[in-house]
């Protein structure tokens, strides 16, 4: 597909970029039926094909209407189009382009402006978000409808490994993970533990900068992985032999650090290396050798549904790590369906575009659901607040199964 750039956009390195990427859409098609808004609203400018011709729009016209940015805040960048697209369009990357140039070529009402603020300024700061939580989580009882519904129970963490080994691998703790789920990382540091691998929080790292760069706000998020880079170099020039991940959302950025600093003389080099050390949680202990791990038996009866986040399976390409885990471990696997449709979360897409989202974790739970599984497993941390929100059976990240049948 060619684009034609208006003189607006002559100089402007995204808006190349974006024609770059346009050229490599055939228009044929294959993406509408993976798409999960336009399986739910049935308009083609809620699927990729549509959303591409309206950044294409904007790219040889010079102006946006509130039009296309509607569509494109539709959109829940699940990248599920990516995975059947037989030309290899990279459409997520075009996605953020095109959110990007919005904010300055169509700007929002005043209000929209506001909550979007909020959102960036709150969640990317995990010191601000962790405390909001605990006073949210004080306070559930007493707080009605779906913003009660949204406040995460309390956890328990377990405790916390004190051998320190000669392995070690760096985390990302990120931002509503350490707050929401801590007993995420705290699983995966015990089930490192056994396998000889210490597992290492760097003061000073935080958000990966997800939350910011996939609302527009590229600015700010290229801050926070800048940041990130500052606080784990010191680890890295030391030895540390990984970034490990244990949310999928937040990998699916950190492998793309190196491209997305590319630019940046100061930042592009040590921002390559994070990317080529980055690795999913599961990834990494496919890697490692799990007969190390002692475990006990599982009981059969006790299904687990596995839910595959779409940052998993379409971003980071790796749809197979979790399972192949699970059962490596002796987990009986529910049956499921649908798994390559979204549920709805989408990272900050279940406050913004909350009837949607409602409507596909409805569906996502259906899917999940219909073999009567003990416990929803699922590897990222958005997913995990947003189907326990509704879902009758309880849901944990993986990694906590793999610990609770792998530990004394």
């Amino acid at each position: 597909m060619h684009v034609e750039l208006h003189s607006d956009f002559q100089d402007d390195a995204e808006a190349q970029q974006a024609a770059d990427l346009i050229s490599a859409c055939v228009h044929c098609g294959f993406c509408l039926p993976t798409c999960p808004t336009y399986l739910d609203t049935g308009d083609e400018r809620d699927s990729p094909r549509g959303r591409i011709y309206l950044v294409k729009q904007l790219l040889e016209e010079g102006q946006a209407t509130a039009i296309t940015q509607r569509h494109l805040d539709r959109c829940l960048t699940c990248r599920s189009c990516e995975t059947t697209c037989p030309s290899g369009m990279r459409y997520g990357a075009l996605a953020d382009i095109g959110r990007g140039m919005m904010e300055t070529q169509a700007p929002r009402p005043a209000p929209e402006r506001l909550l979007r603020t909020l959102l960036r300024k709150c969640l990317s700061r995990p010191t601000l978000f962790t405390g909001l939580v605990r006073i949210g989580q004080l306070f559930k009882p007493a707080i009605p409808g779906a913003l009660g519904r949204k406040i995460p129970p309390r956890q328990k963490t377990g405790p916390v490994p004190s051998q320190i080994h000669a392995r070690q691998v760096l985390i990302l703790e990120g931002c509503a993970q350490k707050a929401a789920t801590p007993a995420t990382n705290q699983a995966a540091a015990r089930v490192l533990d056994r396998l000889g691998i210490s597992l290492q929080a760097v003061p000073g790292a935080g958000c990966c900068g997800a939350v910011d760069y996939h609302l527009g706000a590229h600015a700010d998020g290229l801050k926070h992985m800048r940041r990130n880079i500052d606080a784990w170099w010191p680890a890295i020039e030391q030895g540390a032999e990984a970034v490990v991940s244990s949310a999928t959302g937040c990998g699916s950025l950190l492998a793309e650090y190196g491209e997305l600093l590319a630019g940046d003389p100061e930042y592009a080099e040590r921002a390559a290396k994070i990317s080529s050390l980055h690795t999913d949680l599961a990834a990494f202990l496919l890697q490692q050798d799990l007969s190390l791990l002692q475990t006990r038996a599982v009981r059969g009866e006790d299904k687990i549904a596995l839910h595959i986040p779409c940052s998993q399976q379409h971003a980071l390409q790796q749809p197979d790590t979790t399972r192949e885990i699970l059962r490596r471990a002796g987990f009986t696997l529910a049956c499921t369906r649908d798994d390559h449709l979204c549920c709805g979360s989408a990272g900050t897409y279940s406050i913004l575009q909350a009837d949607t989202s409602e409507r596909l974790r409805a569906q996502k739970i259906d899917a999940l659901t219909g073999d009567s599984p003990a416990v929803i497993a699922t590897a990222n941390v958005g997913c995990q607040l947003h189907l326990g929100e509704a879902a009758e059976v309880p849901v944990k990240h993986w990694i906590e199964l793999l610990d609770e049948a792998t530990g004394p």
